[in-house]
C-alpha cells in the first residue's frame, strides 16, 4: 500500500511551521515541505527538517521506568508504574494535604493536554500548586499587554503584516537563529522599502540584517525605550489626536519619560544620542511601524515595565490598533501561547480566565461538574514552586519540562528536586530531570498523536497523527485519565483529544481567549483559526436585527469613552485580568464556511487583527502605564565585574532534551561556549577554544572561549541548551519581576577565570 503524506506542524518553536510527514516501510519518517501554510510557506530550519529523528525507538523512551531498591531506573509495566504514582501522590496528600503535591507543565503540551493537566491538578489532586515553564518565556509581555490593552495575545496581527509596515524595531530577538523561517518577513519588509532596527547587546545574525543596530548594555532596555519616548515628545512627534481619542493615562507616562533625557540614557545604555535620534526618525516618519519584543527585554526582574515602556512608545506615536502597526511579542515555545490560556498556569482557568474571579470559577466549575468552592485558589509561580520542592511541596508530577537544565539557579533547583519524597515525570526522552524521577512514563509526541496548538499569531492549529506510536507508549491524556480513575475520579478525563477540545470550547466560551467557535473540522479546512472566535449566535428575534460578526466578542458595549481607571489592575504575583477582545474589522480574514442556510447562525471568522476598532478594556481605550528606569537586580561590582546574558543557537532548542539526540544538530552545535570580546579575552589571557570559567554568586560553569567583536566588551554570552559543567543556568539569577514573576535570566553579574589545560 502506498504511503501518503500527513499535513501537520513542527514540534518546536511558536512558528509551528507546516510540514508533511510520510512514514516509510523501514520505520523511518520523511519530513517534506508544506507550502500551503502561510507562516513558513514550505521553509523549515534544521530542527524542523530533522524533527522525525526523535521518533526512532533507539532515541525515545518506549517503556515505563521505576526506581528499584538499588536506586536504578529499570523497565516496568504500566500497571506497576501507574500504581507507584498513585501511591506516591496519594500518600503525600494524606500526610501533608493537597497543596503538598505539585504539578509542573510545559509550553510544548497541546491545548488539550494543558487543559486536562490544569483540570487534573484542581479537580483530582485539589492542589493550587501548578505552574509551567512558559512562565519563563513571555509572562512579562503578557502582563504588560494586559495592563495596556486588556488582552494578551503574542502578536495581535499575522506575520504577513510585517512586510507591509514602514519600520520594525526588533528588541532582544535573534530570530535568524531562533525562528529562521520567519526571517523572510523581515527581508520582505526591507525589499518593500521598510526599515529594520535591531536592539541586542550582540551583533547577531539578525542584527547583521538590520538597517540600524543598537547594542545597549544588558538590562537597560527600559531606559532605552524611555529615552526614545522622551525624544518623540521633545521633537513634537506625539500623535496627539490618537492619544486623545484612543488612550488614557498619557500625562503620567509623559512625565515619567521626560525624566529620561538622551544624554542620561546614553550613559545608562551605551547607545549614543545620534543613534537614539535616528531611531526615532526611522520609527516615526513612515505611516506605519511596529515594535516586537522577545526574551531579551522580557526575561528581566523589571520585564513587565520594560515591555510597558515599548508599548508606551507605540501608543504615543499612534502605532497600536492601526493597520500594519502595533506592539507584538515573539512567543518562544511551540504552544507557549495556548499553553497559558487554558489552565496550567498558577492563577488561570481555561479561556484565560482568572482563578480568583468568582464568575470565572462558576463558569468553569459548571463545565467540569464540580462545586466552585472546591476549586483551589492561585498557587506559586514556576520558580517559586520549584524553590518550594522538598519543603512545602513533597511530591511532584512533571510533564514536558526539564528544569534541571532550564530553570534559573539550576544547581539549587536540582537539589530541591532531589529532595522530593516522590517525583513522577512524563516525557518522550530520558531528560536530565527524568533521570532523577522515581517513575518515568513514556508518552507520545507530536507525530504520534492529534491535538491543537496556538502559534505566536494566536492562530489555533491542528496537529495530525501521522505515525503509530511504539508499543509501550501512551498519550498524556491516557495517563491523566488512568491516574484520575485510580485516585477516585472516574469521569471527566477523556482520552480522545477531540472530545477534550469540545469541552475546552465550552470552558473557554465567553473568556478572553474564546475558542468556542473553533472545531477540528474548521481547523483542518481553514489551515487554522485565530482566536477570539466565539460560537455562532442564534439569529435575533423579529425586528431585533443580527449583530455583526464578532460583536459578541467585543464586550462592554455602551461603556462611554473617558479617563476611566484601567480594568483589573495587575497585582504582584498575578497578571491582570483580560477584558473581552475587540471585534474584527472588515479586513479580518473570513472563514471558508460554505453557504449557510438563511436561518443559520453566522459563523465567526476568527480575529487575525486585534484592536483595530477598540482595545479590550471596558471603555475600549488603551492604558499608558508610567514606568521609570531602575537597575538590574544584580549589577556588576569589583568581585563580579562582567555581565552575563544567555540565549539560543540555531541547531538546538530550549533545554536540548530532544535536539541533543539528533546527530546532525549535534554536529552543528556540539556543546556550550562562552562568547567574549577580544579585549576581555586579552585581559583573561584566553585564546579561541581555551576553557573559560564563568562564576556568579550561584555557581560556576566552564566552556570553551569563542572570541568575537560581535559582543560588547563588558558582556559575555552563553547558550543554555546543555547540562553538566557548561550549564549556563547554574549562573543565572532567579530575581523575579514583581508582576509577572519572570526570573532575570538575561543579565547577572559574573567574573571570568582562566582554566588550566
Amino acid at each position: 500500500m502506498q504511503n501518503t503524506a500527513t499535513p501537520t506542524h513542527c514540534p518546536y518553536c511558536a512558528l509551528q511551521c507546516g510540514m508533511n510527514l510520510t512514514p516509510a516501510p523501514d520505520g523511518t519518517v520523511a519530513v517534506s515541505e508544506r507550502a500551503d501554510f502561510p507562516v513558513n510557506r514550505g521553509a523549515l530550519c534544521g530542527k524542523g527538517r530533522t524533527a522525525a529523528a526523535v521518533l526512532a525507538p533507539g532515541v525515545r523512551l518506549t517503556s515505563p521506568l521505576v526506581r528499584d531498591e538499588g536506586g536504578t531506573l529499570v523497565p516496568a509495566s504500566w500497571d506497576e508504574a501507574l500504581g507507584r504514582i498513585t501511591a506516591g501522590l496519594g500518600r503525600t496528600r494524606a500526610q501533608h494535604g493537597p497543596d503538598a503535591v505539585g504539578v509542573f507543565g510545559g509550553g510544548g503540551l497541546t491545548n488539550e493536554k494543558a487543559y486536562t493537566l490544569g483540570k487534573f491538578a484542581r479537580v483530582v489532586l485539589g492542589t493550587s500548586q501548578i505552574d509551567y515553564n512558559g512562565r519563563f518565556c513571555m509572562s512579562s509581555a503578557a502582563a504588560a499587554g494586559i495592563k495596556a490593552f486588556g488582552l494578551d495575545r503574542g502578536l495581535p496581527f499575522p506575520l504577513e503584516d510585517i512586510p507591509k509596515s514602514g519600520c520594525v524595531i526588533l528588541v532582544g530577538s535573534n530570530l535568524a537563529e531562533t525562528m529562521p523561517p520567519s526571517l523572510r518577513f523581515f527581508t520582505e519588509l526591507k525589499e518593500n522599502g521598510g526599515t529594520l532596527i535591531v536592539v541586542d547587546p550582540r551583533r547577531t545574525k539578525t542584527a547583521e540584517q538590520a538597517d540600524l543596530h543598537l547594542a545597549p548594555r544588558p538590562g537597560t532596555d527600559l531606559a532605552l525605550a524611555l529615552g526614545l519616548l522622551h525624544l518623540v515628545i521633545a521633537e513634537g512627534r506625539v500623535d496627539e489626536e490618537y492619544v486623545q481619542e484612543r488612550t488614557v493615562g498619557w500625562e503620567d507616562a509623559r512625565a515619567a519619560a521626560m525624566a529620561h533625557w538622551p544624554e542620561y540614557v546614553e550613559r545608562i545604555t551605551g547607545v549614543s544620542v545620534p543613534q537614539l535620534r535616528e531611531t526615532v526618525r526611522l520609527f516615526c516618519e513612515p505611516e506605519s511601524a511596529m515594535v516586537l519584543t522577545a526574551r531579551g527585554p522580557e526575561q528581566q526582574s523589571k520585564g513587565t515595565d520594560t515591555v510597558g515602556a515599548w508599548i508606551n512608545l507605540c501608543l504615543a506615536t499612534g502605532r497600536a490598533g492601526r493597520p500594519h502597526s502595533g506592539y507584538g511579542c515573539l512567543t518562544g515555545q511551540g504552544n507557549g501561547q495556548g499553553g497559558r490560556e487554558h489552565g496550567q498556569k498558577a492563577d488561570q482557568l481555561p479561556g484565560y480566565r482568572k482563578l480568583d474571579d468568582p464568575a470565572a470559577r462558576a463558569h468553569v466549575a459548571e463545565v467540569w461538574g464540580v462545586d466552585p468552592d472546591s476549586l483551589p485558589g492561585p498557587g506559586r509561580s514556576a520558580y517559586e514552586l520549584l524553590d518550594a520542592l522538598g519543603t512545602d511541596i513533597r511530591s511532584l508530577l512533571l510533564m514536558a519540562s526539564n528544569p534541571v537544565v532550564s530553570a534559573p539557579r539550576a544547581a539549587h533547583i536540582e537539589e530541591r528536586i532531589r529532595s522530593l519524597d516522590f517525583l513522577a515525570v512524563c516525557d518522550v526522552v530520558l531528560s536530565e530531570t527524568a533521570e532523577l524521577a522515581d517513575v518515568v512514563l513514556p508518552v507520545t509526541q507530536w507525530a504520534e498523536e492529534t491535538g491543537t496548538t496556538t502559534n505566536l499569531e494566536g492562530r489555533v492549529l491542528l496537529r495530525r497523527r501521522a505515525v503509530t506510536p511504539p508499543d509501550g507508549v501512551r498519550s498524556d491524556l491516557e495517563v491523566l485519565h488512568e491516574l484520575a480513575a485510580r485516585l477516585g475520579v472516574e469521569k471527566g478525563f477523556p482520552t480522545d483529544p477531540e472530545e477534550v477540545f469540545e469541552e475546552l470550547r465550552r470552558a473557554s466560551a465567553g473568556g478572553a481567549a474564546d475558542y468556542s467557535g473553533i472545531t477540528y473540522r474548521r481547523l483542518a479546512e481553514e489551515n487554522g483559526v485565530f482566536w477570539p472566535c466565539p460560537a455562532p449566535v442564534e439569529p435575533a428575534g423579529e425586528g431585533e436585527g443580527t449583530p455583526p460578526l464578532g460583536e459578541a466578542a467585543a464586550g462592554h458595549p455602551g461603556v462611554p469613552h473617558g479617563d476611566a481607571a484601567p480594568a483589573h489592575p495587575s497585582t504582584p504575583g498575578s497578571d491582570a485580568t483580560p477584558a473581552r477582545p475587540s471585534t474584527p474589522r472588515d479586513d479580518a480574514t473570513p472563514a471558508n464556511t460554505g453557504t449557510p442556510r438563511d436561518d443559520a447562525p453566522a459563523v465567526h471568522p476568527g480575529t487575525p487583527r486585534l484592536f483595530l476598532d477598540r482595545f479590550a478594556t471596558p471603555d475600549g481605550r488603551a492604558r499608558f502605564v508610567p514606568v521609570s528606569h531602575r537597575a538590574t537586580a544584580e549589577e556588576p561590582d569589583d568581585e563580579y565585574p562582567v555581565l552575563l546574558t544567555t540565549g539560543r543557537v540555531v541547531a538546538q532548542y530550549q533545554s536540548g532534551a530532544q535536539t541533543r539526540r539528533v546527530a546532525e544538530l549535534n554536529a552543528a552545535a556540539p556543546g556550550p561556549f562562552v562568547e567574549l570580546h577580544p579585549r576581555l579575552a586579552a585581559r583573561l589571557g584566553a585564546a579561541e577554544g581555551d576553557p573559560v570559567a564563568v562564576v556568579s554568586r550561584r555557581g560556576r560553569a566552564v566552556a570553551p572561549a569563542r572570541i568575537t567583536h560581535a559582543i560588547r566588551p563588558d558582556t559575555v554570552f552563553m547558550p543554555f541548551h546543555w547540562p553538566g559543567e557548561g550549564r549556563a543556568n547554574t549562573l543565572t539569577n532567579p530575581a523575579l519581576d514583581p508582576t509577572s514573576r519572570m526570573p532575570e535570566f538575561k543579565t547577572c553579574a559574573v567574573r571570568l577565570e582562566a582554566v588550566e589545560r
